[in-house]
Protein backbone atom coordinates (compact mmCIF):
# COMPACT_ATOMS: atom_id res chain seq x y z
CA UNK A 1 0.00 0.00 0.00
CA UNK A 2 0.92 3.71 -0.55
CA UNK A 3 0.59 6.44 1.44
CA UNK A 4 0.68 10.35 1.18
CA UNK A 5 4.51 10.61 1.55
CA UNK A 6 4.68 7.70 -1.43
CA UNK A 7 2.37 9.18 -3.79
CA UNK A 8 4.61 12.59 -2.84
CA UNK A 9 7.75 10.70 -3.78
CA UNK A 10 5.55 9.54 -6.86
CA UNK A 11 4.62 12.40 -8.28
CA UNK A 12 8.22 14.06 -7.74
CA UNK A 13 9.58 11.33 -9.79
CA UNK A 14 7.23 11.37 -12.47
CA UNK A 15 8.23 15.14 -13.16
CA UNK A 16 11.82 14.52 -13.27
CA UNK A 17 13.21 11.21 -12.10
CA UNK A 18 16.91 12.62 -12.17
CA UNK A 19 15.86 15.16 -9.38
CA UNK A 20 18.64 13.17 -6.06
CA UNK A 21 17.51 11.64 -3.49
CA UNK A 22 18.39 14.20 -0.83
CA UNK A 23 16.30 16.62 -2.78
CA UNK A 24 13.45 14.36 -2.91
CA UNK A 25 13.56 13.84 0.99
CA UNK A 26 13.89 17.51 1.42
CA UNK A 27 10.40 18.32 -0.48
CA UNK A 28 8.69 15.46 1.44
CA UNK A 29 9.89 15.78 4.64
CA UNK A 30 12.37 12.94 4.97
CA UNK A 31 15.73 12.24 5.76
CA UNK A 32 17.93 10.88 2.70
CA UNK A 33 17.96 7.34 3.93
CA UNK A 34 14.17 6.77 4.81
CA UNK A 35 13.26 8.18 1.09
CA UNK A 36 15.72 5.59 -0.32
CA UNK A 37 14.17 3.23 1.08
CA UNK A 38 10.48 4.22 0.04
CA UNK A 39 12.02 4.24 -3.58
CA UNK A 40 13.42 1.09 -3.58
CA UNK A 41 10.61 -0.32 -1.87
CA UNK A 42 8.45 1.45 -4.92
CA UNK A 43 10.43 -0.41 -7.04
CA UNK A 44 10.43 -3.62 -5.27
CA UNK A 45 6.83 -3.40 -5.38
CA UNK A 46 6.51 -2.79 -9.16
CA UNK A 47 4.89 0.60 -8.76
CA UNK A 48 8.10 2.20 -10.12
CA UNK A 49 8.52 0.08 -13.60
CA UNK A 50 11.91 2.07 -14.69
CA UNK A 51 13.31 5.22 -15.11
CA UNK A 52 13.39 6.45 -18.52
CA UNK A 53 14.02 9.97 -20.57
CA UNK A 54 11.37 11.75 -22.18
CA UNK A 55 12.75 12.28 -25.82
CA UNK A 56 11.47 15.42 -27.98
CA UNK A 57 10.19 13.37 -30.98
CA UNK A 58 10.98 16.31 -33.51
CA UNK A 59 14.68 16.30 -32.42
CA UNK A 60 14.98 12.34 -32.92
CA UNK A 61 13.03 12.12 -36.59
CA UNK A 62 9.68 10.57 -35.25
CA UNK A 63 8.05 13.71 -35.43
CA UNK A 64 4.96 12.05 -37.93
CA UNK A 65 2.28 10.13 -35.03
CA UNK A 66 -0.28 7.55 -36.75
CA UNK A 67 -3.13 5.85 -35.03
CA UNK A 68 -3.30 2.45 -36.57
CA UNK A 69 -6.81 0.57 -35.92
CA UNK A 70 -6.60 -2.90 -36.81
CA UNK A 71 -9.55 -4.86 -37.25
CA UNK A 72 -9.07 -9.13 -37.96
CA UNK A 73 -10.93 -11.88 -38.78
CA UNK A 74 -9.00 -14.10 -36.43
CA UNK A 75 -10.04 -14.40 -32.91
CA UNK A 76 -7.80 -16.74 -31.28
CA UNK A 77 -4.90 -16.94 -28.58
CA UNK A 78 -2.28 -18.43 -30.72
CA UNK A 79 -2.84 -15.61 -33.18
CA UNK A 80 -2.64 -12.61 -31.01
CA UNK A 81 0.19 -14.73 -29.61
CA UNK A 82 1.78 -14.02 -32.85
CA UNK A 83 0.61 -10.31 -33.85
CA UNK A 84 2.40 -9.66 -30.12
CA UNK A 85 5.36 -10.87 -31.25
CA UNK A 86 5.41 -9.19 -34.31
CA UNK A 87 4.57 -5.98 -32.75
CA UNK A 88 7.03 -6.12 -30.33
CA UNK A 89 10.08 -6.55 -33.06
CA UNK A 90 8.43 -3.33 -34.27
CA UNK A 91 10.00 -0.12 -32.92
CA UNK A 92 7.86 2.39 -34.66
CA UNK A 93 5.09 1.02 -32.60
CA UNK A 94 5.54 2.80 -29.28
CA UNK A 95 1.90 1.86 -27.86
CA UNK A 96 -0.17 -1.38 -28.36
CA UNK A 97 -3.87 -1.63 -27.24
CA UNK A 98 -6.50 -4.56 -26.98
CA UNK A 99 -9.55 -2.82 -27.53
CA UNK A 100 -13.28 -3.76 -27.23
CA UNK A 101 -16.06 -2.43 -29.94
CA UNK A 102 -15.42 -2.46 -34.05
CA UNK A 103 -11.84 -1.83 -33.52
CA UNK A 104 -9.88 -4.85 -32.15
CA UNK A 105 -5.81 -3.36 -31.80
CA UNK A 106 -5.15 0.05 -31.78
CA UNK A 107 -1.42 1.12 -32.19
CA UNK A 108 0.22 4.07 -31.81
CA UNK A 109 3.08 4.70 -34.43
CA UNK A 110 5.94 7.43 -35.03
CA UNK A 111 7.60 7.35 -37.97
CA UNK A 112 9.70 10.53 -39.71
CA UNK A 113 7.32 10.80 -42.50
CA UNK A 114 4.33 9.26 -44.34
CA UNK A 115 6.93 7.31 -46.61
CA UNK A 116 8.15 5.59 -43.09
CA UNK A 117 4.82 5.07 -42.74
CA UNK A 118 4.33 3.33 -45.84
CA UNK A 119 7.16 1.29 -45.27
CA UNK A 120 6.45 0.55 -42.01
CA UNK A 121 2.72 -0.78 -43.15
CA UNK A 122 4.47 -2.84 -45.86
CA UNK A 123 6.57 -4.70 -43.56
CA UNK A 124 3.17 -5.22 -41.34
CA UNK A 125 0.83 -6.57 -43.71
CA UNK A 126 3.53 -9.45 -44.88
CA UNK A 127 4.29 -10.17 -41.44
CA UNK A 128 0.79 -11.20 -40.15
CA UNK A 129 -2.78 -11.07 -41.52
CA UNK A 130 -5.10 -8.64 -40.86
CA UNK A 131 -8.76 -7.77 -42.07
CA UNK A 132 -8.59 -4.17 -42.26
CA UNK A 133 -6.55 -1.21 -41.19
CA UNK A 134 -7.30 1.80 -41.04
CA UNK A 135 -4.44 4.71 -40.45
CA UNK A 136 -5.66 8.21 -38.81
CA UNK A 137 -2.17 10.97 -38.81
CA UNK A 138 -2.08 13.11 -35.90
CA UNK A 139 -2.26 16.63 -37.04
CA UNK A 140 -1.07 18.52 -33.69
CA UNK A 141 -0.62 17.29 -30.78
CA UNK A 142 -2.28 19.13 -28.22
CA UNK A 143 -1.39 17.38 -24.89
CA UNK A 144 1.05 14.57 -23.75
CA UNK A 145 2.03 13.19 -20.77
CA UNK A 146 3.78 10.51 -19.46
CA UNK A 147 3.09 10.99 -15.79
CA UNK A 148 -0.15 9.20 -14.36
CA UNK A 149 -3.14 10.77 -12.27
CA UNK A 150 -2.18 9.62 -8.86
CA UNK A 151 -5.12 11.08 -6.87
CA UNK A 152 -6.97 7.48 -7.59
CA UNK A 153 -4.00 5.62 -5.63
CA UNK A 154 -6.16 4.32 -2.24
CA UNK A 155 -3.49 5.37 0.16
CA UNK A 156 -2.81 3.45 3.54
CA UNK A 157 -2.74 5.45 7.22
CA UNK A 158 0.63 7.10 6.63
CA UNK A 159 3.27 4.90 7.77
CA UNK A 160 5.57 7.53 9.56
CA UNK A 161 8.73 8.03 9.14
CA UNK A 162 11.27 4.97 8.38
Amino acid sequence: MIDRLDRKILQILQEDATIPVAEIGRRVGLSTTPCWRRIQKLEEDGVILRRVAVLDPRKVNAKVTVFVSITTSQHNEEWLKRFAEVIRDVPEVVEFYRMSGQVDYLLRVVVPDIEAYDAFYKRLITRIDIADVSSAFAMEQIKYATALPLNYVPLEKDKGVA
